[in-house]
């Protein structure tokens, strides 16, 4: 479970690291499965092959195995339930996810993301620093580490802080429909502070707020980066994602982060 002092953390900065969560037979699992959506040439045990970008006939725009550039979102393989076993149902990962929400408010997941890669750059320049929040509906996501992430090495990067100052430039609390011009300022003003590298081991995991400030770094290592992503919705949210921006940011999680000062 989580201490207070790691909720008040996650509450001021938008974002918290755990250590060594996930089950490592689902993790190696998961990087076997990952191989199936490779194209040929790619392969598991020839690390000189990961190196990006997709050539042309490399690449594939359907989004249940996307390939392009350095990037690579196999979602194929995320409605599989072992795979939600592996990250979304993980009994502590759920059990933390309830902690922030609210125990018993969580929607059942059927499916999580998928695996997402960042192939190495290679000799290629590493592209800009810049933030972003996502568009879809969501309270909490979680970022899970199946393989060793090392300094620069694509990890999750995220812009402490940004969650409170992107939050009231929407209009409503869960889509995207910001206001164009509030929600520049702020994104101009964080991407001139430094971000977070979230770089960890095998297992580790992200929580992250939903309007959290954050970018797939740059991959300037040799590993290639592979991660499994979900997103933790309340019962609620088709309700509540229609309502503009609160008072209190944090009306809608669980009594414990409410009460917690930061």
């Amino acid at each position: 479970m989580l201490t207070t002092n790691e909720m008040r953390f996650f509450k001021r900065n938008g974002y918290l690291i755990k250590r060594g969560v996930l089950n490592p037979a689902l993790m190696e699992r998961a990087r076997a499965r990952l191989w199936d959506g490779a194209p040929p040439g790619r392969r598991r045990n020839d690390p000189d092959t990961w190196v990006g970008p997709f050539r042309q006939d490399e690449e594939n725009l359907d989004g249940a195995n996307h390939r392009r550039g350095f990037r690579w979102n196999f979602r194929e393989p995320g409605g599989e339930e072992w795979m939600v076993r592996l990250l979304a149902t993980d009994p502590k990962v759920w059990a933390m996810a309830e902690q922030m929400l609210g125990k018993g408010q969580l929607v059942q997941p059927k499916r999580i993301r998928g695996i997402y890669c960042t192939l190495p750059y290679g000799d290629h320049p590493p592209q800009a620093l810049g933030c972003h929040t996502d568009g879809h509906p969501f309270h909490l996501g979680v970022v899970g580490y199946i393989d060793d992430v090392p300094p620069n090495g694509g990890s999750f990067m995220v812009w402490p802080e940004s969650h409170r100052a992107f939050y009231p430039t929407f209009t409503s609390q869960y889509l995207r429909d910001q206001s164009e011009a509030a929600y520049e300022k702020v994104r101009t003003e964080f991407n001139q502070h430094p971000p977070v590298d979230t770089y960890g081991r095998a297992g580790d995991i992200v929580f992250w707020h939903h309007r959290l400030g954050h970018m797939a770094s740059p991959n300037t290592s040799r590993q290639l980066r592979q991660a499994v992503l979900y997103d933790f919705l309340k019962q609620d949210i088709e309700q509540t994602q229609q309502e503009p921006p609160q008072k209190d940011m944090w009306r809608d999680w669980s009594d414990q982060m409410r009460t917690i000062a930061i």
